[in-house]
């Protein structure tokens, strides 16, 4: 027997549109689950919209309003955006770095120039530290017309960008492009100048506010018994000898204790510089590991062995003792009492960094949190008046990303600040879900990979991935679903049964004439992006 599956409707209990109408559409812009994502604060599907148009250059310019490493931020950040994407619940996400990435390399290409600052306004800045923060800083500020002079202690700018990530992720001639244009608006770049005195440098340049940006370049170190003849290295140390072109002598078989995305990174490393065996050593297990999933497999694919629950009790010369973990019914690791001994050549420490703030101790009024960052206050500042910090110079998340939105914040806080004024605090839209919109046809569209540079073609720090191609990075910005936006696909124009939807035009969407419309709903049940809401009649023009 065959159950018919109609729905009944009790038309006694359900209220159609009758002669009056109860509730009326309103075109709505709901936040896409991507821009609420992005750290940097991109409006990722505005820029998608014009690449998947072919109007490459403007989807360019509309990233570099807010991020001015599109190239460097397509092959470094993690993309929360995508695992944000609603695309996901479909097939696969879209692949936002990846488009990110070909519209950074195609203007870098094409020598397209970040935009003009604006008029001089007569205000000088001055930036401590020459990071992804700093910098970010320094374009936003310039943007808004202010002269910048931006101070690092490295021999070339960039910060953990160019010293704490492996060319084979980001190759330098990329990143020092995109810094050289933010240097060509007029910013001021001196490398190799430590600030010591931040209140001296103030007064002898005669700047009216400061920025703070100092990275997280301090490897952090644990207690561990070590013998006089043992290497011992952190992470970060190792990382910026090997980019610096210092790297130092690690011997054949090297051990990586921790399994966060920068000891991935120094085990890949390790290998390129000549170990012939890199493992990592990790307390827990990979569950609980803190690098990415994709940075893991990526190691292993290289050959990289990871020992999950052991911990390192002891280094000596030419060997490591460990110790067996388990975790208990919390998760935690706690010893066995059993005691492994392996070869080991030397040892590289990936557990965390911490910046170096201790320059700002004497600095009056201003306050530490207990791991050495500093307190700001909302807008950004510091208890010294016209004294901004941002990044990993306080408290809150590290990654390039991350760095680049605190820059922009700063900069726009700064800048309010030198006019007298206060930042407006805009109110956001909420986040549209997936279970939101109306997909009652779509298209199956599978996503467009970077190809990988196989493992044995791994020489060196060559770069291991490489670009889209231009049809695969419109093929993947037309995988879009323009959540919460509409994008004029004419579905409520073709469903309207009263004809109330008028066309303004492309690009001037459309709006309802309510002389005709009876409130039916079609429009809102029809639109895939959840781009109308059905709101109530206003009380006023009711009968």
């Amino acid at each position: 027997m065959i159950n018919d599956l109609t729905p009944v409707i009790d038309l006694l209990r359900h209220k159609g549109t009758g002669p009056v109408r109860a509730m009326r559409p309103d075109y709505v812009d709901l936040m896409p689950p991507c821009n609420n994502a992005c750290p940097a604060g991109e409006n990722i599907q505005a820029w998608l919209e014009l690449a998947q148009a072919g109007k490459y250059r403007e989807a360019w310019e509309m990233i570099v309003r807010d991020n001015p490493f599109p190239a460097v931020h397509g092959r470094v950040c993690y993309h929360p955006c995508e695992t944000s994407c609603n695309r996901g619940q479909l097939d696969s996400a879209v692949s936002i770095h990846a488009v990110e990435r070909f519209l950074g390399d195609l203007a870098a290409a094409k020598g397209w120039a970040l935009p003009a600052p604006a008029a001089p306004s007569g205000k000088r800045i001055l930036i401590v530290g020459g990071g992804p923060g700093g910098l970010s800083a320094a374009y936003h500020l310039a943007r808004l017309g202010h002269a910048v002079e931006l101070r690092d202690a490295g021999p070339l700018p960039g910060g953990m960008m160019h010293y704490g990530i492996p060319a084979y992720r980001l190759p330098r001639a990329d990143l020092l492009q995109e810094i050289r244009g933010i240097e060509a608006m007029g910013v001021r770049i001196t490398s190799n100048h430590k600030v010591v005195d931040v209140l001296a440098e103030q007064a002898e340049g005669g700047f009216d506010a400061v920025f703070i940006a100092i990275g997280a370049q301090i490897g952090r170190r644990i207690d561990i018994p070590a013998r006089d003849a043992a290497r011992v290295f952190t992470a970060i140390s190792l990382l910026h000898d090997a980019s610096a072109g210092t790297p130092p002598a690690l011997g054949r078989r090297v051990v990586i204790y921790g399994a966060g995305n920068t000891a991935m990174d120094a085990a890949r490393t390790a290998r390129r510089l000549g170990a012939e065996e890199a493992m990592v050593v990790y307390r827990k297990d990979r569950a609980h590991m803190g690098a990415h999933e994709f940075e893991a497999d990526e190691a292993v694919a290289e050959g990289i062995k990871i020992k999950w629950l052991s911990s390192i009790h002891d280094v000596g010369a030419g060997t490591i003792n460990i110790e067996r973990m388990m975790l208990d019914v919390e998760g935690r690791a706690v010893p066995t009492g059993e005691f492994e001994t392996l070869p080991a050549d030397s040892v590289v420490l990936a557990l965390g960094q911490q910046a170096d703030t201790g320059f700002l101790r004497n600095l009056p009024d201003v306050a530490f949190a207990a791991d050495g960052t500093v307190l700001v206050d909302a807008a950004m500042m510091t208890g010294r008046p016209g004294i901004f910090a941002g990044g990993d110079t306080v408290p809150g998340d590290r990654s390039v990303t991350a760095a680049v939105g605190a820059g922009k914040k700063a900069a726009r806080h700064m800048d309010a600040w030198l006019r007298g004024t206060t930042m407006a605090v805009q109110a956001r839209q909420p986040v549209i879900d997936f279970v939101d919109l109306h997909l009652p046809i779509y298209a199956v569209a599978p996503l467009a990979t970077q190809q990988e540079l196989p493992v044995a073609q791994r020489a060196g720090f060559v770069e291991t991935t490489a670009g889209l191609t231009e049809a695969q990075a419109r093929h993947e910005a037309r995988r879009c679903l323009s959540c919460g936006n509409c994008y004029e696909c004419d579905q409520c124009f073709a469903a309207c049964p009263e004809q109330a939807i008028v066309k303004l035009g492309l690009g001037s969407g459309y709006e309802f004439d309510f002389d005709r419309c009876t409130g039916c709903g079609v429009c809102f049940e029809q639109c895939p992006c959840h781009a109308i809401e059905m709101i109530p009649e206003p009380a006023e023009l009711r009968p």
